[in-house]
């Protein structure tokens, strides 16, 4: 009770009114999150001003101006990028909150011990989500704005066919602002929900991530995740077969894909625990290689948070690279004529531009990997005091840091490839499969995939700079603090 008096005695005076009530801003994670939101909303808002300004050009176009399919076709293409980005934002950062609500487990008892209720605490922390969503939000919508002015401004110089009277200002702005907004409160939300589960007793311990064997022990904790698995995969089998009857197969494939993945990440404690496994033999036998492969595996929810957010990025990059190198590879095979390069030139820069704009979703994702590993260095402090105290060296501790980092971005790395040209091939199928070939004229049927494999190289020496980059703070950080002190922190 001594011990419980005095934790409460240090607790108490934080969270009282005269403490600055935006202080948890500063708390570490808040200022990722907020990037986040920012390069979401910014992203959202430079789409919308691209898609405006290139409708009104082609209105103003003298020959194809009464015609406003391309401005649909490119308006539909930027409602659809926002919301992937949008999807990737919310999951870094429900996993984001999730890590800082792990790390928060001693402090939300005690509140509970002293008579505060799991919803209250919940509803603070889903409040905190809102004030970074809408800090994030006008960030963003400010970067953007600017953005899109300095982008119009080149436009002019180099399209002739701009409208004098175009405008920036429009009320569409909004829209990814508000949208981010409100998907960083719901994922808060979500990732606060192991609030419900803290319990008093827990204030005479410290930060707690659930072990593999509770996990496993809380399996029907992840019904959800395997109907929206389930129901995922039967929608891509559906795309593929409506697919061979109608391009139309392809929105049936985007939903099916969209549960899917949904399913893969919130059941990614489930599916990412044996790929770090198999990864982690890669590493030799060294002590420092078995710890870091060991910490990946003691705690699968933290290591599956941190791998998640890259297997979006890379899955999405990969994705879209095969399903364009499928669809050129099928209009190639419809001549035994050599076809000139600059005949695919239109087509290549149309990839070129996709391809960056995906990439932006990638660095939402690397940005979630950066910020959660630091936030897991942090809260183990005690853990790597006690590495150093029985005689680990500052190399060692180090080493171990970008071991585990490296062993989580392989294993994210290898499982998004697979995933990638999965879904690539499948969205190729589903949208060409219904396509009529030569000779006989006749529709493609099943289509192989093809797999382009500079952007894959790409991805490759992509992550290996992220993982220098995500492990460069957190090493730091690890062989910072003396040993004594890291013991003695709560």
């Amino acid at each position: 009770m001594t011990a419980v008096a005095s934790a409460v005695s240090t607790v108490v005076p934080e969270t009282a009114a005269t403490a600055p009530r935006l202080a948890w801003l500063r708390e570490r994670g808040m200022g990722a999150s907020i990037l986040v939101a920012a390069l979401s909303a910014g992203f959202g808002v430079v789409l919308v001003e691209v898609t405006a300004f290139i409708g009104a050009v082609l209105q103003n176009d003298p020959f194809i101006g009464d015609s406003e399919t391309l401005a649909v076709v490119v308006a539909l293409l930027s409602v659809l990028l926002t919301a992937v980005a949008m999807y990737v934002a919310a999951i870094v950062t429900a996993n984001t909150f999730s890590t800082i609500i792990a790390g928060r487990t001693r402090r939300i008892a005690l509140m509970r011990l002293i008579g505060a209720t799991a919803r209250s605490q919940r509803a603070e922390v889903g409040r905190q989500g809102i004030v970074v969503g809408v800090i994030g939000a006008l960030v963003g919508l400010g970067a953007g704005v600017g953005l899109s002015a300095i982008g119009v401004q080149v436009g002019r110089m180099l399209i002739d066919n701009v409208p004098a009277d175009f405008s920036l200002a429009h009320p569409a702005l909004v829209l990814p602002a508000v949208g981010v907004a409100l998907t960083t409160w719901l994922a808060a939300w979500v990732g606060s929900r192991r609030v419900l589960s803290v319990t008093p007793l827990q204030a005479l311990g410290g930060s707690v991530e659930r072990t593999h064997d509770e996990l496993a022990g809380a399996a029907r904790r992840h019904v959800g995740a395997w109907v929206l698995l389930i129901a995922g995969a039967a929608l891509l089998v559906g795309g593929v077969l409506i697919g061979l009857i109608t391009p139309l197969g392809v929105v049936v494939a985007f939903f099916g894909g969209l549960l899917s993945f949904t399913g893969l990440a919130l059941g990614s404690v489930l599916f990412m625990p044996p790929v770090l496994r198999l990864v982690g033999r890669m590493f030799g036998s060294s002590a420092t290689a078995r710890l870091a492969a060991e910490n990946a595996l003691r705690y699968p929810e933290r290591s599956s948070r941190m791998a998640i957010g890259v297997v979006m990025g890379v899955t999405l990059v990969t994705m879209f690279a095969v399903a364009l190198e499928s669809a050129k590879r099928l209009m190639t095979s419809q001549t035994t004529e050599e076809i000139p390069p600059e005949f695919f030139a239109p087509y290549d820069a149309f990839a070129s531009v996709m391809m960056v704009l995906v990439a932006v979703s990638a660095v939402i994702a690397a940005v979630g990997l950066v910020n959660l590993l630091t936030i897991g260095v942090v809260q183990r402090r005690r853990e790597l005091g006690l590495l150093r105290s029985i005689g680990l060296s500052n190399r060692q501790v180090r080493r171990m840091v970008l071991l585990e980092a490296t062993h989580i971005t392989v294993a994210a790395t290898l499982t998004g490839l697979v995933l990638g040209i999965a879904y690539g091939w499948i969205a190729a199928q589903s949208l060409l499969g219904s396509v009529p070939v030569l000779p006989e004229f006749t529709p493609a049927g099943l289509i192989a995939p093809q797999v382009p494999w500079i952007p894959v190289v790409a991805i490759v020496a992509a992550t290996a700079l992220l993982t220098l980059v995500a492990a460069a703070t957190p090493t730091r950080l690890a062989t910072r603090v003396a040993p004594v002190e890291a013991l003695a922190a709560d």
